[in-house]
């Protein structure tokens, strides 16, 4: 048996050249305790967070595979919820970067994220028409709400009351009562899709956007503001109610849907509408969140903003419309003896809703967020659509305010899709050029060193010696630029059509360039006379011209420089002899034309890839087919080998890198990260790294490891990714009573679920051989009389040598919280009886009573039909029932002792805090004049050092006593819940 050909594993490194993805929103978060500064934006599967004042990226908070959709900061500014296209939601800590919490519920992309006011729940809106609201603290699901047709667009919570209302592309707006999870109210007098809603005045209107160009108010009345307090009845009270009877029938003729009378907990009735500018829909519909100021946006580069006036505010306008309108009276009126006047002056929405001003961005806007300093400013941050983020800053109490640009992030990325990557010969440095921008990248740090404008580029290469670069351009133009200066040296005119590919000669003398008008041309550099200089300057000439009867789409040269390769429109590659010009080979088969090639360092081989999907390697002596290899699931769009081997990378348009070995035809590996069509990629003469590039704006880097990658193993991980994803489509497990559509639980089933749940039936099944084989140990040393040793498990072992039924609580506070209910119910019935025997032993022993009331309350719900008809758990049940009752009436007796010691050490906190803050402040005042002092005098400079010292043990005690009050913060909070 021959030895095996060894490849090498390419892993990606990293994402670079994308600001933000246009998937999901932009928000602010509070980082440093500094708020207004920083902002989260979506960046394909992570979260990049961004310096405003820097315009640096100072965090990414890493995903996984799926693109980020929806982000949302908690209300206490330390966490950072991300829901994803695969309809996941991970909770991330902004202080470590890590996220910790992982809720899998929905079926499809996560559309809406919205905390309630303490931060505990979390409610979540899908593509998949479902609401779910989590607890955050416990990390699990608490319900499921089912009742929208399409995609939800918002849900928000009430403060006040135990109330969410939701949003959908169903046109509904529905209003859910969170103690019973049932819908109470469905407001259906939209026409169109429901884009977003909006609480404002206190919780006392709705503010809703549509498809169309009006904003539509709506008044909220609770039923306890109406109701009369001394009628017991609450039947009667909403029969009596005159404000209730008309409320299916609205003023202008909408209606609304209740589920019965005695189940109506407010009414909605419309208050009018304000006229948006923008002719589109609502894209986005905001406030900020002192309540105060509205927002909006279409399609279009526009926000326009709106404020919310106060009562008092309200009151002044109305006295002024009223003395205006006695006025006016007074002169229209013919008795002028006449005194008292009767005039009404009717309040408007407009009256309430005051246009502030529009807010006009450089690019089509995707998303915003608000925020209000304490200066009063309001501040929008902008996502553009062009890979660009804004920040505008507009003082909303002034008269006529004008909106000033304050900070943008632009150095980061290109504004439209990179169309060529180039590296340098010393692998450092990397090209990529876009439809008006070239950049320079240094690959190690991933800092764009260079930017230079340009026409729409479609192909490029470095010139030896790395000082300058070759851009060919759409309309056909040649650029070349010099990196040190970052000047246009010169423009060519090279062909009439598009420049679709260069080709640099392997003597470095000159290239080669293919064009849409049917013409190749040969170029040699050469120095010429700077005007500008006395020094001279690089340059080109051209030297040969082929003409053929089709347009070029690719152009490339063999290594010894003898043969020239030219893709053609029509589906073939011709081979020609670089010196006479003369047609050697024609290669043909591809059903489409061939967009990319590439020959092997050696010239024994050329490889094409067409817009047919297929992969075709060829001979180069002969031009026989070696092997037809279907490559991708659509265009496949570059190909490039590595450089002294037969090995090569496909990219294409199905958003995956794949690598082949030209010699044995197979397939190496995939690398998959891009999450749309990928256009180009370069691979670096050191055959170390790879660059690609798609059209979700972003540039990949892909890095050789070290490690062997073995071609059976790869396929093992590709049959088990494919299993994987089979998992997650499979329908969930019925539950005994539950009717067909509704669903009893919000997780849904995953791999990491069903790993959990063999977990927990191998810990039962470990439990029951160790219990057998003790009862047989016991029997051995009855029968001998003695003692005989007995052979420990090693998993038993490894956990300490704890015993069998220790092992499977461990299993089970090993499970997270947001996966225990969906793993217990993939259990199988056969282990619940072995289960409920060892919760009451747990239990008795007083372990863990909140998990095992939780994991024995959930089996009991969804076993109930075959626990309760099995004899023999009865008397199991029976005892449960009293430890267990027992047990949790001990732990709530012992909460108040453990909440005065909470109370108690949150106490010394705040007073350790308070000192170590005064004593650092105190220690500054001491230290630094006279540091200031000793560093202006000529001889101090050992002093100041002295000096410096004490500043920065200051500095480090103030840090500890502002640490000293961010737990208090955090004690304050905990102390709500």
């Amino acid at each position: 048996m021959g030895l095996t050909k060894q490849y090498l594993r390419y892993v990606a490194s990293a994402v670079f050249g994308l600001i933000g993805s246009q998937k999901g929103n932009i928000v602010f978060v509070t980082l440093r305790g500094e708020k207004g500064r920083y902002v989260a934006v979506p960046a394909c599967e992570h979260v990049f967070i961004w310096d405003l004042r820097k315009g640096e990226k100072i965090l990414i908070l890493q995903g996984l595979k799926h693109e980020v959709t929806c982000l949302c900061p908690s209300p206490d500014g330390l966490h950072l919820a991300v829901g994803y296209e695969d309809g996941s939601v991970r909770i991330f800590s902004l202080l470590s970067g890590e996220g910790n919490v992982t809720f899998n519920g929905h079926k499809a992309a996560i559309t809406s994220l919205k905390y309630d006011q303490l931060g505990g729940r979390l409610a979540s809106g899908s593509k998949d028409t479902d609401v779910i609201v989590w607890d955050v603290i416990n990390e699990s699901g608490l319900y499921r709400l089912k009742g929208h047709k399409d995609a939800i667009t918002q849900a928000l919570f009430l403060r006040e009351k135990n109330l969410l209302v939701t949003s959908g592309k169903d046109t509904m707006v529905k209003w859910w009562d969170l103690d019973t999870q049932h819908c109470f109210k469905t407001m259906v007098g939209h026409r169109t899709e429901v884009w977003g809603l909006v609480l404002v005045s206190e919780e006392k209107r709705l503010i809703t956007g549509a498809s169309d160009s009006e904003l539509r108010a709506w008044d909220i009345s609770y039923l306890q503001e109406i109701e009369d307090p001394e009628e017991p009845e609450p039947k009667k009270i909403k029969e009596s109610s005159p404000d209730i009877q008309d409320s299916h029938e609205a003023e202008d003729g909408t209606l609304e849907m209740d589920e019965a009378p005695e189940d109506r907990i407010l009414t909605c009735r419309k208050a009018g509408s304000i006229m948006r500018e923008g002719r589109d829909r609502v894209v986005n519909l905001a406030i900020d969140r002192t309540g105060r100021i509205l927002a909006c946006h279409g399609t279009d580069s526009v926000l326009e903003v709106f404020c919310i006036l106060s009562k008092e505010e309200i009151q002044k306008k109305m006295d002024k419309k009223m003395k205006k309108a006695k006025k006016r009276a007074k002169l229209n009126s013919c008795n002028e003896e006449e005194e008292d006047l009767e005039v009404n002056v009717k309040m408007t929405l407009q009256d309430e809703i005051q246009r502030v001003a529009n807010i006009k961005t450089s690019a089509k806007i995707k998303s915003f967020d608000l925020i209000h300093t304490p200066q009063g400013e309001l501040k929008a941050v902008f996502l553009l659509q062009n890979n660009l983020v804004e920040l505008y800053s507009l003082n909303a109490s002034t008269m006529g305010p004008q909106p000033i640009r304050t900070n943008r992030i632009t150095i980061g990325g290109h504004r439209s899709d990179v169309r060529t990557l180039s590296f340098s010969s010393d692998n450092i440095a990397i090209l990529s050029a876009a439809a008006d921008s070239i950049k320079i990248w240094n690959r190690s740090t991933l800092q764009c060193i260079r930017t230079m404008t340009c026409e729409y580029a479609l192909c490029s290469f470095f010139v030896p010696g790395d000082r300058q670069v070759v851009i060919g351009t759409k309309t056909g133009k040649l650029q070349l630029y010099d990196l040190a200066s970052g000047n246009l040296l010169e423009t060519i005119d090279a062909h009439d059509g598009a420049l679709w590919s260069l080709s640099l000669s392997p003597d470095q003398r000159g290239f080669v360039t293919g064009g849409a008008d049917k013409s190749v041309k040969f170029w040699d550099f050469e120095l010429v006379k700077d005007e500008n200089s006395t020094q001279k300057r690089l340059s080109v000439k051209q030297t040969r011209t082929l003409q053929l009867d089709e347009e070029v789409l690719c152009v490339s040269y063999s290594p010894n420089q003898k043969l020239l390769a030219v893709s053609l429109l029509d589906c073939t590659v011709k081979i020609f002899y670089v010196d006479t010009l003369k047609f050697f080979l024609s290669l043909y088969g591809h059903k489409l034309p061939v967009i990319c090639m590439d020959i092997s360092y050696d010239g024994a081989l050329i490889a094409t890839g067409s817009a047919d999907r297929n992969v075709k390697i060829w001979g180069l002596d002969f031009g026989d087919c070696h092997k037809s290899l279907f490559a991708h699931d659509d265009s496949v769009m570059f190909l490039r080998f590595v450089p002294k081997s037969h090995l090569f990378f496909t990219a294409g348009k199905d958003r995956k890198i794949k690598q082949w070995d030209a010699d044995k035809f197979e397939h190496i590996q995939t690398l998959e990260g891009h999450h749309q069509e990928i256009w180009c990629l370069a691979v670096s003469p050191s055959g170390d790294y790879v660059v690609s590039s798609s059209h979700d704006k972003s540039l990949r880097l892909w890095e050789r490891t070290r490690e062997p990658l073995i071609l059976e193993e790869e396929k093992e991980m590709q049959r088990e990714a494919e299993y994987e994803e089979s998992v997650a489509k499979e329908d969930q497990p019925a539950v005994p009573g539950e009717t067909q559509g509704d669903s009893y639980f919000t997780g849904k089933k995953t791999i990491e679920t069903v790993k959990a749940a063999e977990r927990i039936m191998e810990a039962i099944e470990l439990y029951r051989e160790e219990t057998a084989k003790m009862r047989e140990h016991k029997a051995i040393c009855k029968a001998a009389g003695k003692e005989v040793p007995l052979p420990i498990n090693p998993i038993l072992m490894a956990y300490g040598n704890i015993s069998p039924s220790a092992y499977v609580l461990e299993i089970f506070k090993g499970i997270k919280s947001s996966e225990l209910e969906e793993s217990l119910l993939v259990l199988p019935f056969a282990y619940v009886p072995d289960i409920l025997r060892l919760f009451n032993e747990f239990i008795q022993q007083g372990s863990d009573i909140e998990l095992l009331c939780r994991c024995l309350f959930f089996l009991l719900r969804i076993h109930f039909g075959q626990i309760t008809s099995n004899q023999m758990l009865v008397p199991v049940i029976e005892k449960l029932k009293e430890t267990t009752i027992s047990k949790v009436r001990q732990v709530r007796a012992e909460t108040p002792y453990a909440l005065a010691l909470f109370f108690n050490n949150k106490l010394k906190v705040a007073v350790l805090a308070d000192v170590r803050l005064l004593e650092g402040i105190q220690q500054l005042l001491r230290t630094r004049p006279s540091a200031l002092q000793a560093q202006q005098s000529e001889q101090g400079w050992g002093m100041t050092t002295l000096h410096e010292g004490s500043w920065r043990a200051a500095i480090t005690q103030v840090h500890l006593g502002l640490e000293c009050i961010h737990v208090v913060l955090a004690m304050n909070q905990a102390e709500q819940w």
